[in-house]
């Protein structure tokens, strides 16, 4: 694990916080851009970007999300009453193993499931909008804080089926997590991320646990009754080894962060540019068909995943440029979406785009987003909602420069002030 000290960190924190400049730079240039800042070459035009996907074979998932941060001793330790895990996630899988591990993720999220769900969806939006819109609230709110920050979560949660009352945790350490292994932090604030993953684990632990004795019809008991039965060889047993255990709350982890957080932040970009464009947004609300196209446009504009890494498995020549096996690259999934080679005025932000070139903004190939789906209806209801019932819906004339995150994993804005 690479350790980046903190005049790097505030470098790489003014670079992801707006890396829209870097990745103009890098199209123009021949070849890669190496960004010593993400001790990466940067993958920054779409074909480029096409071209890593679709060869998982030289270029591996092994690390394609690696901490930024070596917690402090006192957070190891904290970290360390925990269950330890010995292998990869879907994630930062290849082959087999990844096409076994992302199969009951695929078959949990199938259209008929996510069709099935929307009507929860729908509820709990309605339910935030109204919480928004009741007497007494006044007519300005973060919609970061009110909404984007807890639908995603509630239904992310209905899907594993877990109990509502355990998604607030489920949230909160979700954002733990990223702080602790991307942010430098004060010690204090380190051990209680620590805490919180700990927390998490616990959890999670008890639910592998209960759906290994008694399966649901449930994602959770999906993935446990699929991937119970691999540990090292040996074959699930009347209970669940520590290694079994450890595997599973690693899964269920690592979905739960690609589940809620992406959701949040596209949630939260996608509000960002209709309302930084008044005349787009009241175009939706009065033409609402035009929906879906402006959940593209905003996906393909600002992604809330900008980038994931892969690791060469061999010498190979990318762009022109000759990496040798186990260089470093960053797939920018962002700077595909800006790509002058792809689309008219990239930089620009058009619901009206015509025709729409299919972005990569939920990746592509064996690693492609099994949750897009999800999320885009998410999204669709969102913007339903908030064009029914807000469209006088504007930025808060008083209220804070909006700062996006620093942040590739899942690029929104910090808070975002609306008033109607």
């Amino acid at each position: 694990m690479r350790r980046v000290d903190r005049q790097q960190h505030a470098r790489l924190d003014e670079l992801t916080r707006d890396p829209y400049p870097l990745y103009a730079r890098a199209r123009r240039a021949e070849g890669l851009t190496y960004v010593p800042e993400m001790s990466a070459w940067l993958v920054a035009r779409d074909a480029d970007v096409r071209e890593v996907l679709r060869r998982p074979d030289v270029f591996s998932s092994a690390n394609a999300v690696r901490p930024d941060v070596v917690p402090s001793p006192a957070a190891l330790a904290v970290l360390g009453e925990g269950i330890a895990v010995r292998r990869s996630v879907v994630i930062t899988a290849d082959g087999p193993a990844h096409q076994r591990m992302r199969a009951p993720i695929v078959r949990g999220l199938t259209p008929a499931r996510v069709s099935a769900v929307l009507p929860y969806v729908a509820e709990r939006a309605t339910a935030l909008v109204d919480a928004l819109a009741a007497p007494g609230n006044g007519r300005r709110a973060d919609v970061m804080e009110a909404y984007a920050l807890r639908l995603p979560g509630e239904v992310i949660g209905h899907v594993l089926g877990f109990e509502p009352a355990d998604v607030p945790l489920v949230v909160r350490c979700g954002h733990s997590n990223e702080r602790l292994m991307f942010r430098p932090l004060p010690e204090a604030e380190q051990i209680e991320a620590a805490r919180d993953m700990i927390a998490l684990q616990r959890l999670l632990d008890g639910y592998v646990r209960d759906r290994y004795a008694t399966p649901r019809d449930d994602l959770c008991s999906e993935i446990v009754t699929s991937l119970a039965p691999d540990d090292g060889g040996e074959d699930a047993g009347p209970e669940l080894t520590l290694g079994q255990r450890g595997e599973l709350i690693a899964h269920l982890q690592n979905f739960l962060l690609a589940g809620h957080l992406t959701t949040t932040a596209l949630i939260g970009t996608t509000l960002l540019h209709l309302l930084r464009h008044p005349a787009q947004w009241k175009l939706v609300c009065e033409e609402p068909e035009r929906i879906p196209a402006a959940i593209e446009e905003a996906a393909r504009y600002d992604t809330a995943l900008q980038g994931f890494r892969r690791v060469t498995t061999r010498a190979v020549t990318l762009a022109g440029t000759e990496l040798p096996a186990g260089a470093e690259v960053l797939v920018g999934f962002g700077a595909a979406g800006r790509d002058e080679g792809r689309y008219e005025r990239p930089d620009v932000f058009d619901i009206l785009r015509t025709p729409v070139a299919r972005h990569v903004a939920f990746g592509l190939g064996a690693h492609g987003c099994p949750g897009a789906q999800l999320a885009r209806e998410q999204l669709r209801i969102t913007l339903e909602l908030f064009t029914r019932r807000f469209p006088g819906l504007r930025l808060a004339g008083d209220g804070p420069p909006v700062r996006m995150r620093p942040t590739l994993i899942h690029r929104a804005p910090e808070a975002l002030y609306v008033e109607w």
